[in-house]
C-alpha cells in the first residue's frame, strides 16, 4: 500500500492529519514561504497525540536553499535538539551557489541526524541537472527526495518524476508534492509509479488541512 505525508503548519493541521490517517507528518512553520523551522513546542504538544511518524523541517528561512555560516550552525543545532524531542526524522536541502547539490553540508547534516532519516525537501526543485543532482543527493545518505519534477506542481512536472523514480531503482525514495490532490493523485500515481505521496491537503486558501480531503488522498492511494 502506497503512504502518504502530510505537510503541517501548525498542531490543529497535525491533529486532523493523524485522525484521518496521514502515514506521517511534516512539521512546519512558514507556511507563505514554502515551510520553515517549526516552534519546539509545536513539536513538543504534536509528539504528545501522534502515533505515526514525525519529521520536523529544518530550515531557517524563505527564499533560496545558499546559507551562510552562521544559518549552517543553526541547522545544525535545531537537529540536535529536534533529536531529543523523539521526532522521527528530519527534512531538509541545501545547494551552493550554482544551484548544485551541496554534497559537503548535506552529508554532515545527515549524519549528524543518525540514526533517523533524512527527506531531501523541494530545495531540489531548483537543479538544472536532476539526473545528476539524484545521484548526488542518494551520496549524501538521503532515504527520501520531496519534489514536484523541477517544476512548479506535480503534474508539470510528472514526466520528471518518472523518470526520476525509474533512475533511483529504489536506492533512494522519490515523493511527488506540489499540487497534489485527491482529484490527481490517482494519475500521478498511474504515470510514476511512486509508493509516497506528499501534501498540505489545503484546498480552502486557509493554512488548515481539509479532513475530507486527506481521507480522499488516502482513500484514492492504491
Amino acid at each position: 500500500m502506497n503512504k502518504l505525508e502530510i505537510a503541517c503548519f501548525n498542531i490543529k493541521s497535525a491533529q486532523i492529519a493523524h485522525e484521518n490517517g496521514a502515514d506521517r507528518i511534516e512539521l512546519c512553520d512558514g507556511f507563505d514561504v514554502g515551510g520553515t523551522t517549526p516552534n519546539p513546542m509545536d513539536v513538543i504538544n504534536t509528539r504528545k497525540f501522534l502515533s505515526s511518524d514525525l519529521f520536523v523541517m529544518i530550515r531557517q528561512r524563505g527564499g533560496n536553499f545558499v546559507y551562510s555560516n552562521e544559518e549552517f550552525t543553526q541547522m545544525k543545532l535545531n537537529i540536535l535538539y529536534f533529536k531529543s524531542l523523539k521526532v522521527n526524522g528530519f527534512v531538509f536541502g541545501i545547494l551552493d551557489e550554482n544551484n548544485k547539490i551541496d554534497i559537503e553540508r548535506n552529508t554532515e547534516l545527515v549524519n549528524l541526524a543518525k540514526p533517523f532519516p533524512c527527506t531531501f525537501h523541494r530545495a531540489f526543485d531548483e537543479v538544472a541537472d536532476y539526473e545528476q543532482a539524484l545521484e548526488d543527493v542518494i551520496s549524501c545518505g538521503f532515504s527520501t527526495i520531496l519534489t514536484s519534477g523541477t517544476h512548479s506542481n506535480v503534474l508539470d512536472g510528472i514526466d520528471v518524476l518518472k523518470k526520476l523514480v525509474h533512475q533511483a531503482q529504489n536506492r533512494i525514495t522519490i515523493m511527488p508534492g506540489g499540487g497534489l490532490r485527491s482529484t490527481n493523485i490517482n494519475h500521478v500515481q498511474e504515470v510514476t509509479q511512486a509508493t509516497f505521496y506528499h501534501s498540505s491537503a489545503i484546498i480552502d486558501g486557509s493554512q488548515i488541512a481539509n479532513p475530507e480531503e486527506i481521507f480522499n488522498l488516502k482513500k484514492n492511494l492504491k
